[in-house]
């Protein structure tokens, strides 16, 4: 194993060699990278959705050379090298496992769970950082940030009860967009701040629900897919297209695919 990420650390320093290394490579930089980091970290999630082994071990592999990419333009800025990047993440992972690696002990993986929470507290506390809020990336996919913000607030207490209040405030929410879109359908700053307020207290309602609002928004787009695939294909047989029939039509194909699926064996 060291032989191959030795190999994959040499061929990277290759690429970004300015004595015959490739110019695309060597015009990239963090930012441009960036990316497609994030790009590969939702690759490896699709493969793991679609439980295709063989695509989890190749995207993976796309996601290591991510790390790759920037610990060598990192190097070639004296800043680090992937050996401090290795050293950080096995340090922390240590750290922050004293039952396993010290003499500590846990007895569920729930207490776990807090006392990682409380660990990192430390850490973030130790950097400076006080606000309970403080370390949720910025960078972070919205509805993710959204959902990790919540949970940190709940953990010192800023939190509805139950269910039952969270799905009040969404309503509230609702209500007060509707209010807004009175007062003219026009994109602007305080109709774009209201349907965010929304967003925000929908991904709340699925955290008091237990529910990751990324993998229930995966399932919404897979079910609108298959729904409008039905619609396209039964206008299809009938030598027609979406754009070639009214909305009360399609409407009609839309609640038929409904019923089969509620049907369906």
């Amino acid at each position: 194993m060291t032989r191959e990420i030795d190999r994959l650390l040499a061929i990277m320093a290759k690429l970004r060699d300015p004595d015959g290394g490739c110019p695309w490579d060597l015009e990239q930089s963090f930012q441009t990278i960036a990316p497609y980091t994030i790009e590969e970290a939702y690759e490896v999630a699709d493969a793991i959705e679609r439980q295709d082994m063989g695509a989890l071990k190749d995207e993976l592999g796309d996601l290591l050379l991510q790390v790759v990419f920037h610990a060598q333009m990192a190097s070639e800025q004296q800043a680090f090298g992937f050996e401090d990047v290795a050293k950080a993440i096995s340090d922390k992972m240590v750290r922050r496992h004293p039952h396993v690696f010290g003499s500590e002990s846990v007895d569920s993986a729930e207490a776990q769970t807090k006392a990682w929470e409380a660990t990192k507290a430390e850490e973030r506390k130790a950097a400076g950082g006080s606000s309970a809020l403080a370390g949720v990336a910025r960078g972070l996919p919205a509805l993710l940030r959204a959902f990790k913000l919540q949970a940190r607030a709940a953990r010192v207490g800023f939190d509805w009860p139950a269910a039952d209040g969270a799905l009040a405030k969404l309503r509230e929410e609702l209500d007060e967009l509707a209010h807004e879109m009175t007062l003219g359908m026009e994109p602007s700053a305080a109709l774009a701040e209201e349907v965010g307020d929304v967003l925000f207290s929908a991904v709340n309602l699925a955290r008091k629900l237990g529910i990751e609002p990324e993998d229930a928004l995966r399932r919404g787009n897979a079910k609108f897919e298959r729904r409008f695939a039905y619609i396209e294909e039964r206008l299809a047989a009938s030598g027609r297209r979406p754009e070639d029939v009214s909305l009360e039509d399609m409407e009609a194909l839309w609640q038929e695919a409904k019923t089969k699926a509620a049907t369906r064996v």
